[in-house]
């Protein structure tokens, strides 16, 4: 009898699932999502290629896999900044590193440190 019951909760539970997703139609949408994903990115790295020389877009692609966060970061602030015309010429290295560093220091973490002092009392040899 309770393999009745949890077979009827399985079925509900899938026919709320398939009813909430579509069913077939979800794979559908998970496809078109990843289709527009990537024509993100071919935006984004088209739009990199043309703000970037060389050893900028070198040192991006190595500060991407030691950072991927900061790298995703860096890369949508050029392409906003592309887009606002903020760039004119082509970013070197230098520039790259002084837009990184900007980056840092805005994501820099303050750690703090408090000792807690014990009293007299709390001694651990009682």
């Amino acid at each position: 009898m309770a393999d009745e019951e949890l077979e009827a909760l399985r079925a509900q539970r899938m026919a709320q699932l398939q009813s909430q997703y579509g069913g077939g139609a979800g794979r559908q949408g998970q496809e078109e999502q990843e289709e527009k994903a990537r024509q993100m990115q071919d935006m984004k790295n088209s739009i990199l290629s043309q703000v970037l020389d060389q050893q900028a877009r070198a040192r991006l692609n190595t500060i991407a896999v030691a950072k991927p966060e900061k790298a995703q970061m860096v890369e949508n602030m050029l392409c906003q900044m592309a887009q606002t015309g903020q760039i004119q010429n082509k970013i070197g290295e230098q520039q790259l590193k002084s837009l990184l560093e900007r980056v840092s220091e805005q994501t820099a973490k303050k750690t703090t440190v408090k000792f807690k002092r014990r009293g007299l009392d709390d001694s651990d040899e009682d």
